[in-house]
């Protein structure tokens, strides 16, 4: 229930403070494309062929950042406006733990900045 309500919450109140639009995230991405963060260099994402694409390998995303800034272009989101998802990840190196899984579900969200607004004040005053 608590899950629940804070996911309400977010998409109600923190998207129109933040000036969010709620965007799709993939479930997997063609391999090879630079868009499936490594996240720290080393993790291993999971993979599998498309039979329809020629045996193409596809990889289950396991971080959305570079997806999101590409989302953000593609959508021409002007400054001061954003993007959230609810990411469905699985991390296949994740150090399990009674807070970490291989199964993340996890919000993401991305706004565009000027190039003025990189302070670390601005950063500070929305996050």
């Amino acid at each position: 229930m608590g899950i629940k309500m804070i996911k309400e919450f977010f998409q109600q109140n923190l998207s129109t403070e933040l000036r969010l639009r709620r965007v799709t995230a993939p479930l997997f991405v063609l391999k090879g494309l630079g868009i499936n963060d490594d996240l720290n260099g080393v993790e291993r994402p999971v993979s599998f062929p498309i039979k329809d694409l020629g045996e193409a390998q596809a990889e289950v995303v396991h971080s959305l950042a570079k997806w999101k800034r590409l989302t953000l272009a593609e959508y021409e989101i002007e400054p001061a406006y954003g993007v959230y998802t609810d990411m469905n990840a699985i991390r296949a190196d994740e150090e399990l733990d009674n807070l970490h899984s291989l199964y993340v579900d996890q919000w993401d969200w991305e706004a565009v900045i000027t190039k003025e607004d990189r302070t670390i004040a601005f950063l500070e005053n929305i996050v």
